[in-house]
C-alpha cells in the first residue's frame, strides 16, 4: 500500500539519499572505466544535494535550497572540466580504463 504524499518524512528522503550515495561510492570503488567513475561521483554529489534539500524542507528554512544552487553551479563546472580531462586522456592514451592510466608519464 502506498503512503500518502503528506506521510513521507525526512527519513524517506535520507534513505534515498543514502542509497544513491552508496551506489555512487561503490561505483567509484569497483569500476575501472573513467566515465563510469565520473558518473558515480556525480551521483554522490546529487545524493548530498538531495539530503540538503530534505533538511531545508523539514527545517522550514530556505538555506538548503540556496546551497543547492551553489552545488549545481559547482557541479556544472566540474562536469565541464572533468569531461575535458577525460577526453584529453582518451585522445592521448586511446583508452578510458583506469588501470591503463596508472602512470601519466609520456
Amino acid at each position: 500500500m502506498l503512503a500518502a504524499a503528506g506521510a513521507i518524512g525526512i527519513n524517506h528522503y535520507l534513505l534515498v539519499s543514502a542509497l544513491l550515495f552508496a551506489i555512487g561510492f561503490f561505483g567509484v570503488l569497483l569500476r575501472k572505466n573513467t566515465l563510469v567513475i565520473f558518473m558515480s561521483l556525480e551521483l554522490m554529489l546529487n545524493a548530498a544535494t538531495l539530503a540538503a534539500v530534505a533538511f531545508s524542507r523539514f527545517n522550514g528554512t530556505p538555506d538548503g535550497n540556496i546551497l543547492v544552487f551553489f552545488i549545481i553551479t559547482v557541479a556544472a563546472a566540474e562536469v565541464a572540466v572533468g569531461l575535458a580531462i577525460i577526453v584529453a586522456l582518451f585522445r592521448r592514451r586511446h583508452t578510458v580504463d583506469v588501470e591503463a592510466l596508472g602512470t601519466l608519464k609520456n
